[in-house]
C-alpha cells in the first residue's frame, strides 16, 4: 500500500481522530516528549502516555517503563517488515 502522507508504506492500523495532537504532545512529561520525538513511528502523544502509564503501574519503575514503550516500538516495526522488505528480512515476524 503506497500513500503520499508521511507514515509511507506500512499495514499498521490508521484511524481518523478529532483531537489536537500538538496540544496532548505539549502536556505529556518531558521524558515522553523526547522520546516521542525520536521514535520511529509516528505516535499519537495519548497511545505512548496510555502504554506508559500501564508499564509504570505493573513496574513502578520509571526507566522499565521507558523500556517497556521502546519494546512495543519494535514489535510494531518487525510486524511491518515483512511487508515493506521481504519475509526474508531479518527483523521479519
Amino acid at each position: 500500500m503506497k500513500t503520499n502522507s508521511n507514515l509511507g508504506s506500512t499495514n499498521l492500523k490508521r484511524k481518523r481522530r478529532n483531537e489536537n495532537p500538538i496540544l496532548d504532545y505539549d502536556r505529556l512529561p518531558k521524558e515522553l516528549r523526547k522520546w516521542i520525538a525520536n521514535a520511529e513511528l509516528p505516535w499519537r502523544p495519548k497511545s505512548v502516555l496510555k502504554a506508559y502509564e500501564r508499564a509504570y503501574s505493573r513496574t513502578g519503575n520509571s526507566k522499565k517503563a521507558m523500556n517497556e514503550l521502546t519494546r512495543i516500538q519494535n514489535h510494531l516495526v518487525s510486524k511491518d517488515t515483512a511487508h515493506i522488505w521481504g519475509k526474508n528480512h531479518p527483523n521479519a515476524k
